[in-house]
């Protein structure tokens, strides 16, 4: 597979209008964790690009901007945590969207005995490894494979829409 082409769109609009209008696109927040290989404090990076991919191999992906200093980190550590932001997490997820140094001060976590941080209250949690990556304009789509999971929590996902947070609210049925 190639890069994908970063050549100027057929359609004249601004960063600032495609950025407006896929933010009407409600996602899901996740972290990703990991102790890196190189040694130091724990990393963490919050993504809200993520999607199941595939059952068989278990594969899910999400992009990360070139400029994030935590990926390289988290990647060099081999396996990461994917965590699944409670509504609730609104605080965790603004903090590890930062470039700051320690994510990880004033958050509740713990060691996993596979070695990874886990953050408390989650959805849900994987461990993956990278399976590919791909250039992508300014992002690289990375592609994981799922080692292991569990679903923890029985609340509603933390949602992001229109540049803020938000939860999820169900629909009365047939409606």
């Amino acid at each position: 597979m190639t890069g994908i082409s970063t050549a100027a769109p057929d359609a004249a609009f601004r960063p600032e209008e495609f950025r407006k209008a896929l933010g009407r696109f409600a996602t899901g927040v996740v972290v990703l964790t990991a102790l890196p290989a190189s040694g130091g404090p724990p990393a963490g990076l919050a993504v809200n690009s993520f999607t199941s991919v595939s059952l068989e191999p278990p594969l899910v992906l999400f992009c990360v901007g070139h400029h994030s200093t935590s990926w390289p980190r988290i990647r060099d550590a081999g396996r990461f945590h994917v965590h699944i932001l409670a509504e609730n997490q609104r605080r965790i997820s603004a903090r590890f969207a930062t470039s700051r140094a320690d994510k990880f001060s004033g958050v509740d976590w713990t060691l996993a005995e596979n070695g990874i941080p886990v953050i408390d209250g989650v959805l849900g949690l994987l461990e993956c490894t990278v399976v590919s990556e791909q250039t992508a304009g300014d992002h690289d789509v990375v592609i994981a494979r799922v080692h292991h999971l569990e679903a923890r929590g029985d609340g509603g996902p933390l949602l992001f829409h229109r540049g803020g947070y938000g939860r999820y609210t169900a629909l009365e049925p047939g409606r």
